[in-house]
């Protein structure tokens, strides 16, 4: 390896080592681009990459907030405005128990390379709390959403930094969000924040668009193999928005979701999540989110408790679609012995390092990274900012059509970046290069800070 790459690696695994999420992908985005910085050695002596690992700013805050019993509680909340190279910073913000430092600047690392795919002038950046939603009041929500906002709404705007959902943040939060954002600066800057409702600036698609990219990628890489999506039976993880997206667009375009995961276990469904069925995933996240035998119950398919569905051998493509490290070793190996294809990352990092550069070796397998196969999400988030800006509101059909536009391309300079360091096919890799090179050149043309 190139050494000033291993030297940066090298210190971000000593100076984060109590942060894995962190490290882990640092390595897997720094493990593709050593082509590209033999090639530039000027990247050196500005110290690129060290400069690249930190963030330009991060901060920490208390989020103090009542109960309905009047207990007083005091969670912490951050916000990691990690790079702002090409565009204002761009990334959600996550409400779960497990958040730390380490998950944020783990997911606001990946943003700054999806966002650069894209092709959008959006930079990276990540935020969230500790506080977990599950089981809270409208009332306790709306208080805590509105003691996050008192803390955040000093350094967040249309052209500094714009949040948007992620885990645990949904249109009810962002709702919460922004009516206290706009109470306290007191304009409607309704750019400030994406995946608001429609009433008040949101957009079409928003919901389902990391599915339906995710989908639309898959399409360009069986295009690219001289095959269909007709008739493809796909494995999912997870049936939160992502999933449920995954499912309609699949359904509409000749495939089908097979099989999919809940906290609980799996669903097999050899006739597909399709008609009445995707209306009902809707129907059983709202009722209750940790649990999917419901469905087996409701449609007569088979239900496996405390299990994922990584290995089944009737499938045609793969798409971890839940959470981070999702697949590990052990389920890679499964997975590769499945005969499987495609394996298609939806989630943000939902392979282990080891297991991703496992399946990577086996040649049999197509493996796409998750910066670039869910990027349609942040992609209409930025769409969604272009409508605020214009106060223009686009038709469903206009959006996905851009969706659709944007996924190829990421598809394409993905395809292309591998293929001119003569790494062949390298969806991640390709996907790593193509997203640095483009932040890279604007950290170096703007200067040293």
């Amino acid at each position: 390896m190139n050494a000033y790459v291993e030297s940066v690696l090298a210190n971000v695994r000593e100076k984060y080592a109590n942060e894995p999420e962190f490290v882990q992908t640092v390595e897997e985005v720094f493990s593709s681009i050593e082509p590209v910085v033999n090639k530039h050695p000027e990247y050196e002596k500005a110290d690129l990459l060290n400069r690249m690992v930190e963030p330009e700013r991060m901060f920490s805050f208390r989020v103090v907030w009542t109960d309905d019993n009047g207990q007083v509680h005091t969670n912490r909340g951050w916000r990691c405005q990690f790079n702002g190279a090409i565009g204002p910073y761009k990334g959600g913000l996550r409400f779960q128990k497990n958040v730390y430092p380490g998950i944020i600047k783990f997911l606001g690392f990946e943003q700054i390379f999806k966002n650069s795919l894209t092709g959008l002038p959006i930079g990276g950046g990540k935020g969230g709390s500790d506080f977990d939603p599950a089981g809270k009041s409208d009332a306790e929500v709306m208080r805590f959403c509105q003691s996050f906002m008192q803390a955040l709404y000093r350094y967040i705007g249309p052209d500094i930094d714009v949040p948007a959902g992620d885990m645990g943040v949904g249109g009810r939060e962002i709702g919460y969000l922004y009516g206290e954002y706009r109470r306290l600066k007191g304009t409607f800057e309704n750019g400030v924040l994406t995946g608001k409702g429609f009433s008040y600036g949101g957009s079409r698609i928003r919901p389902e668009a990391t599915g339906f990219g995710a989908v639309y990628y898959l399409q360009e890489v069986l295009k690219h193999e001289h095959d269909t999506i007709e008739g493809k039976r796909l494995a999912i993880s997870g049936y939160g928005n992502v999933a449920w997206g995954i499912m309609k667009k699949a359904a509409e375009l000749g495939a089908k979701v097979t099989y999919f995961s809940g906290p609980d276990g799996y669903i097999h469904d050899p006739d597909g999540v399709t008609g009445e069925k995707i209306d009902y995933i809707l129907e059983m996240r709202a009722k209750d989110p940790m649990h999917c035998k419901s469905y087996a119950d409701k449609f007569g398919v088979e239900f496996v408790p405390n299990a994922k569905a990584w290995g089944v051998k009737d499938v045609d493509v793969y798409m971890p679609s839940a959470m981070q490290n999702d697949v590990k070793m052990d389920s890679a190996v499964k997975i590769a012995e499945s005969g499987v294809k495609y394996y298609i990352e939806v989630a943000n990092m939902p392979t282990t390092n080891d297991a991703l550069n496992y399946l990577r070796s086996q040649k049999h397998i197509i493996v796409a990274p998750s910066k670039a196969v869910n990027a349609g999400g942040v992609g209409v988030s930025a769409l969604e900012m272009a409508q605020n800006s214009e106060r223009l509101v686009w038709t469903a059909e206009e959006v996905d059509a851009q969706l659709h536009k944007m996924m190829e391309n990421i598809h394409r300079v993905s395809a292309e970046a591998a293929e001119e360091y003569g790494l062949g096919y390298d969806l991640v890799a390709g996907a790593n290069i193509a997203g640095f090179q483009k932040v890279a050149q604007a950290m170096m043309e703007q200067g040293i800070f």
